[in-house]
């Protein structure tokens, strides 16, 4: 009896250090599942303890390694990892029993970067261009979402989220098919992040958007002197940018015959040969592919090879259009009312039943990104502190079934960034720099969209 009070009494001294301590601190087991998190820690994240234990260490601190490093046995000493918007220094240790990896333990030491600044006054002016080369890194070499970013409370994307935690560990190709809109990049982001490259780059290829002259050049790059205009000392290729790393190549399904046969060759040999090179370069890089092209269509008709699809197919992802989990339209619009009233600072407190129930009906052909567009032009478009139906773009106030096919996307679009370019302006006084600053936009986009809808 005496044992058991004793072994208690110290249980519950730790359990109070711990608690106390000034690190926060997290533990997980080898699956990543978290096992232990500290009251601090806890706090900071505005979540309960006891319904975070068991979940995945993705699902509730976002960009964490801890996974990994439970996997690998590796261990990561003052990383730094954004957090709720600061930039935190962390340590991952392997945790070892009987010569085995079964967890890892996680500390951030200081809690965010006005801490950070505290320490040293040299840090402290070293600290804002550390911030400018992360944040410019993130947005040009590196993947920029996670799941978290992924706001959805259907069955469908909850259990594609889980099968990205599943895959996203192996080096396989994945295939993401699904409408525009439906979200494809952010999955890609998301497994990269969840992958052992995530500290790799992440580099994106639309291969829609490159003129079919210039893709391999943009693709595997090019020596000096390999064509007129060449630069000097030539030019690395998207493969050889990505080394290490991921390669996403956005609308594959658009991409030349003659390109997928070298693509197809790349993926083969695992080299790439530069245009005007006669020597390949070995380039270790995991693809990931998204298309919203009906490919197997596309094979019959010989405009897509049958070898290069079973190639980045290995692992299928379907992303269900927005019409199919009409449970996740109340769920993204709160989402995006949030986000935009934050960024147009203007005050919305609700949203009108009448409006809900046109967008539970509407067919939604842009998905996700039609539903952000619509939300954005109802916070611009309506006078007071509640959106109604008069403050929705004029294509919702019929039955918006009777709409297609007789007017594209587009043009829909594009209509409703007239009407709130017009209404910031006008809110503004005609002030085109604090208008473009209340819809997130530069002064130079500001003009160009003046002078594309002929507002002067």
């Amino acid at each position: 009896m005496f044992n058991e009070i004793d072994a208690q009494y110290k249980n519950d001294i730790l359990e109070t250090i711990i608690d106390s301590a000034y690190e926060w601190i997290v533990v997980v087991n080898k699956d990543g599942n978290i096992v232990y998190m500290n009251k601090k820690y806890c706090e900071f994240l505005e979540i309960n303890r006891s319904e975070i234990i068991g979940k995945h260490v993705t699902t509730v601190i976002e960009n964490s390694r801890m996974h990994l490093v439970a996997k690998s046995g590796k261990e990561e000493i003052a990383d730094l990892q954004y957090i709720k918007g600061n930039y935190m220094i962390a340590n991952r240790i392997p945790i070892y029993s009987n010569g085995e990896v079964i967890g890892a333990l996680g500390t951030v030491i200081f809690r965010d970067t006005k801490e950070w600044d505290k320490m040293s006054s040299h840090i402290k002016s070293l600290m804002p261009q550390l911030q400018t080369y992360l944040q410019d890194w993130q947005e040009h070499n590196g993947a920029k979402y996670t799941l978290q970013d992924i706001k959805a409370v259907s069955k469908q994307i909850t259990e594609l989220k889980e099968k990205v935690k599943n895959v996203a560990s192996g080096d396989t190709s994945i295939l993401i098919r699904g409408e525009s809109g439906t979200g494809k990049e952010l999955f890609a982001h998301s497994i990269h992040q969840l992958s052992s490259r995530s500290n790799k780059p992440f580099i994106k290829v639309n291969c829609g958007a490159i003129p079919e002259h210039l893709l391999e050049s943009e693709l595997f790059g090019y020596e000096e002197g390999a064509f007129t205009g060449a630069k000097k000392g030539g030019k690395k290729g998207k493969f050889l940018l990505a080394h290490g790393g991921t390669i996403f190549l956005d609308e594959i399904g658009d991409m030349p015959l003659n390109m997928q046969v070298k693509l197809l060759r790349v993926l083969q040999e695992k080299e790439v040969e530069p245009v005007g090179s006669m020597t390949p370069i070995p380039v270790d890089v995991r693809v990931i592919a998204a298309t919203n092209r009906p490919l197997e269509k596309m094979i019959q008709e010989n405009r897509f090879r049958e070898d290069l699809f079973y190639r980045i197919n290995v692992i299928p992802f379907k992303v269900p259009p927005l019409r199919e989990r009409v449970e996740d339209i109340g769920h993204l619009t709160e989402f995006f009312l949030k986000k935009m009233t934050k960024r147009s600072g203007k005050r919305i407190t609700m949203i009108e039943e009448d409006v809900l129930n046109l967008l539970y009906k509407h067919t939604w052909p842009g998905n996700l990104r039609e539903l952000e567009n619509v939300i954005e032009a109802a916070i611009h478009l309506t006078d007071g502190e509640k959106i109604t139906i008069s403050s929705l773009p004029e294509y919702f106030m019929g039955d918006p079934k009777l709409l297609i096919g007789q007017r594209s996307l587009k043009e829909i679009l594009d209509e409703t960034e007239k009407k709130i370019i017009e209404k910031s302006l006008e809110q503004f006084g005609q002030d085109k720099l604090q208008a473009a600053k209340s819809l997130g936009i530069s002064k130079s986009s500001m003009y160009e969209k003046i002078k594309k809808y002929s507002l002067e």
